[in-house]
């Protein structure tokens, strides 16, 4: 009937392709203040997913029986995780590295307790500015699971740092609806225009 069968290119095409003018909305992620409330569906699944891309380690309201899991940086959570910092260069340009890892069950962990089971981050050793990050995220929850690998780069435009390569890979299983696998790499150019 002209819809996607299935989520995640559902997900992908309201994310990156607009079927009429979008009104209303700005570019600026700085400062400003995610919310869920009044949203269903797919917006608010978009505004979760936005959380997790702009603001990784917060908590990430109305997931069901997921609870915080996702709030690695909350004291509760942080003892599942191991946290580094490094110096090291990344396409040309030297950077601060911070990286979070799930403990292994040998170290102590629970795979039970967290959601992140790793990112990693690349800032800009001068100006500070996240030029890439890198998540593995997943979850069993019974009535549904995850596991997936995104890749996302950022570049400058203008005055702006904007995300230029966005790779996933992910598989999702959802009770009654059946597993999905998705693959792909989202290259964003010609900001200009």
């Amino acid at each position: 009937k002209g819809g996607y069968n299935y989520y995640t290119a559902s997900l992908y095409a309201s994310l990156f392709f607009a079927y009429d003018t979008v009104c209303g909305e700005t570019n600026i992620v700085k400062g400003s203040e995610r919310s869920i409330a009044g949203k269903s569906g797919m917006e608010k699944h978009k505004e979760q997913l936005k959380m997790l891309f702009f603001n990784p380690g917060m908590k990430i309201p109305g997931i069901p029986l997921m609870g915080n899991k996702a709030a690695m940086l909350d004291d509760e959570l942080s003892q599942w995780y191991d946290f580094a910092i490094d110096i090291q260069d990344r396409a040309g340009r030297q950077c601060y590295v911070f990286a979070v890892k799930a403990k292994s069950k040998a170290d102590g962990g629970d795979p039970d307790k967290v959601v992140i089971d790793y990112m990693t981050t690349w800032f800009d050793y001068k100006t500070y500015q996240v030029i890439a990050r890198n998540y593995s995220l997943s979850y069993s929850a019974g009535v549904y699971a995850f596991n997936v690998d995104m890749e996302v780069e950022i570049n400058p435009y203008k005055d702006l740092m904007v995300p230029t390569v966005i790779r996933y890979n992910g598989s999702w299983n959802v009770f009654l609806k059946g597993r999905e696998q998705g693959v792909f790499t989202a290259t964003l150019f010609d900001f200009g225009n």
